[in-house]
């Protein structure tokens, strides 16, 4: 497993990779209509270049399949933050989180902070993020509960 910056011949790997988890895992903690407004069909590759290029994104490939990825903002913000369905549980969120922390410090950030959705909130726990507070967030025209957490470095 290699842990690399994000390129753009990345995209629609990402792109597919973030669709599938939400309609696949999330589903789990989520309705089907609300995975549906989160990760709709028309997926626009050329936007996730756009983002991925402008924030610190973190690739997990694992021989040229991507395994996972994960943004870090400059002020310290986790934006996406996943997981490959087949990928989940070995470790890779962990080594992707992991580079993402070590380029906080580096850019001598104090603070990192994420919304977690319920999936994701026990794997920021773990990295030892406190929730803020429990949320309601609206997209597509659904309701989601998702947690503003937080870790100090």
């Amino acid at each position: 497993m290699k842990i690399r910056l994000f390129e753009a011949q990345d995209a629609e790997q990402i792109a597919q990779l973030f669709h599938d988890t939400i309609r696949e895992v999330n589903v789990r903690d989520y309705s089907v209509n609300q995975v549906k407004a989160w990760a709709p069909d028309d997926i626009h590759f050329r936007n996730w270049v756009e983002v991925c290029s402008n924030r610190f994104t973190y690739v997990a490939e694992d021989e040229g399949v991507i395994a996972g990825f994960g943004e870090l903002e400059a002020d310290g913000h986790i934006d996406c933050f996943y997981c490959h369905k087949n990928y989940i549980g070995r470790g890779v969120g962990r080594q992707i989180y992991q580079t993402i922390e070590a380029k906080a410090v580096e850019l001598g950030l104090s603070r990192l902070f994420v919304e977690a959705s319920i999936t994701a909130k026990p794997f920021f726990e773990r990295m030892g993020f406190s929730v803020v507070k429990e949320q309601q967030v609206s997209r597509g025209g659904e309701t989601f509960i998702n947690y503003a957490m937080e870790k100090f470095l």
